[in-house]
């Protein structure tokens, strides 16, 4: 350790830091654009300029070593002064053009503006135009004249990525960035750019001009893209998901997140194809019933078949609490040993950084809590079969869609009875006898657990009619007030969907059985107390960054 003094402050930090570094580890701001702690430093924006005891010139704090004794002022006049110049030549071709910027708000160029500027421009002649609007590639578009060429991006394809894609053209006040003839930004994860991007100057395809940060909420959650459980913040306008963006968890996703996760796990919770009730089919055709009719069906059917006759399906798209309770109903009430769940592995999808092949959020979790074919039990492949053969002739099952591929659809017609859990209409919906509308994982309480062993929790960002609880500060009857104003609100008016767990509390209470819950952070009581790899968790144990299953604990402190 060595002891070096900003600000008037001793401070003890390891020798191999930056002045920059060291700053930030105590809770010292020191501006800075082009410096990522992820990335190798460049030291081109020239914000991050202090003044040095001892040494005849100011230096730039993210590539000046700490060395025993050193002295630092960050608010020097001479610091100050270099800040207020760097920022009037950043801001001499800047469009300045925040009022429809889909970065303000969250822009640093804007932030230092207002804090470390000088506030009066002095340049009169015209500003150097360039490019705007230009795509990139399929999911990035750039804005030249607001790009400070701080060249976070191409060190991200470099360095993270490992795939060149971008770089610097031009010379002087000309200077861009352009992607490399011939290529465009591609890479699995192109839209992490966006936000290592200190300005406006890349915009996400997606979410360009739907809405600015102040007018949404952000709530941490994690990715059910596959089963590396990304951290990620979930942002919610009106009741409808927008984006979501990386969150920082150096054990998981460090500041990373791919793009499938990013644009192809929120759009099927505000989708037109949502089950907004429970169904039942009559007639030939699936109607819409109230949950005490719906349950009271599915528990009647289930009483008509023998045990040996029923299988049930969990789920690695559902969450340890959704398992935990459906295994223990399955076993104490249905009596069958017939339970497994669906894999989802893309064996050729998988790489190095993020992307696993698993492509489900809670394969290990519903292993541990015991989804899985009991003594003499039969696993899918068994349960396919016994299907097929007339042997098994009700299957129970919880969110995925088992009939996605044709032949297992084929298959599945054979059942006298079939009960889903579901949250959008999809090819098993068809073939059910009953629908009961579940939650998705935006709107419910529950935990994941990935590859690693890493238990994380899910928190509800978007609102239904579950009448026990409130999201967001919307209970039921303040949803009223915005219903006739906005189709967004009218449209939750209708969403009557239950978490799994919930769900399956009431089909057991139905069939006799006494399970009492009433959140699902006391099934994960029980789930800790009665399994052994989730003893001693708890959700606020969890917390924010998750926590390691027993064994995966020992192995990693050891």
């Amino acid at each position: 350790m060595v002891k070096i003094t900003i600000d008037g402050k001793l401070l003890e930090v390891q020798p191999h830091c930056t002045i920059l570094e060291a700053a930030s580890q105590n809770g010292i701001t020191i501006p800075h654009f082009c410096w990522h702690p992820r990335l190798s430093i460049s030291g081109n924006c020239r914000i991050c300029l202090v003044e040095v005891e001892k040494m005849p010139k100011l230096v730039i704090a993210c590539a000046t070593q700490v060395t025993e004794g050193m002295v630092v002022r960050t608010e020097s006049p001479g610091a100050v002064k270099a800040r207020e110049a760097v920022m009037e030549f950043l801001l001499i071709n800047h469009p300045l053009d925040c009022p429809i910027c889909d970065e303000a708000g969250e822009c640093k160029l804007q932030d230092y503006t207002y804090k470390y500027s000088f506030g009066i421009g002095r340049f009169d002649e015209d500003k150097v135009h360039k490019a705007k609007r230009v795509p990139w590639g399929p999911n990035v578009l750039f804005d030249a004249e607001r790009c400070i060429l701080c060249s976070r991006c191409i060190r991200f394809c470099d360095e993270i990525v490992q795939k060149p894609q971008l770089h610097f053209v031009q010379r002087g006040d000309r200077t861009t960035i352009e992607t490399f003839p011939g290529e465009e930004l591609d890479n699995p994860y192109s839209m992490n750019v966006i936000e290592l991007c200190p300005v406006g100057a890349l915009t996400s395809r997606d979410f360009r001009f739907k809405a600015r940060v102040w007018e949404m909420s952000s709530t941490d959650t994690v990715c059910p893209g596959c089963a590396r459980g990304c951290n990620m913040l979930m942002w919610v306008r009106q009741n409808e998901i927008l984006r979501l963006t990386p969150r920082y968890n150096p054990e998981v996703n460090d500041y990373w997140m791919c793009d499938v996760g990013r644009l192809t796990t929120f759009k099927f919770v505000n989708a037109e194809d949502r089950i907004n009730a429970p169904m039942v089919r009559k007639e030939g055709e699936l109607v819409q019933v109230s949950w005490e009719e719906a349950i009271a069906k599915v528990a009647s059917e289930l009483r008509r078949f023998k045990k040996s006759e029923i299988a049930a399906l969990g789920s690695a798209y559902a969450t340890n609490e959704d398992n935990y309770l459906f295994q223990k109903f399955v076993k104490a009430l249905l009596n069958t040993k017939h339970l497994d769940y669906l894999r989802h592995v893309e064996v050729r999808d998988e790489d190095n950084l993020l992307i696993r092949a698993d492509k489900t959020p809670n394969s290990y979790g519903a292993r541990e809590v015991g989804v899985k074919p009991g003594e003499g039990g039969l696993a899918w492949e068994g349960i396919l079969k016994g299907i097929d053969e007339g042997k098994i002739k009700a299957l129970y099952a919880i969110d995925d869609k088992i009939a996605a591929d044709p032949a297992i659809g084929k298959v599945l017609q054979k059942l006298d009875f079939l009960v889903v859990h579901t949250s959008n209409r999809n090819q098993t919906t068809d073939l059910a006898k009953v629908v009961l509308s579940s939650s998705t994982y935006a709107e419910k309480h529950g935990t994941f657990t990935n590859f690693q062993g890493r238990v994380q929790r899910i928190r509800p960002a978007v609102a239904t009619l579950e009448q026990d609880r409130a999201l967001d500060g919307f209970s039921v009857s303040r949803l009223d007030k915005f219903a006739s104003s906005n189709d967004r609100w009218a449209r939750l008016k209708k969403r009557d969907a239950r978490p799994t767990w919930r769900i399956i509390l009431s089909v057991a209470n139905a069939m006799g059985g006494k399970f009492k819950y009433n959140t699902a952070e006391e099934v994960f009581k029980e789930i800790a107390s009665t399994v052994p790899s989730f003893k001693g968790l708890t959700h606020q144990k969890i917390g924010n960054q998750g926590a390691l299953l027993v064994g995966k604990a020992e192995a990693a402190a050891a």
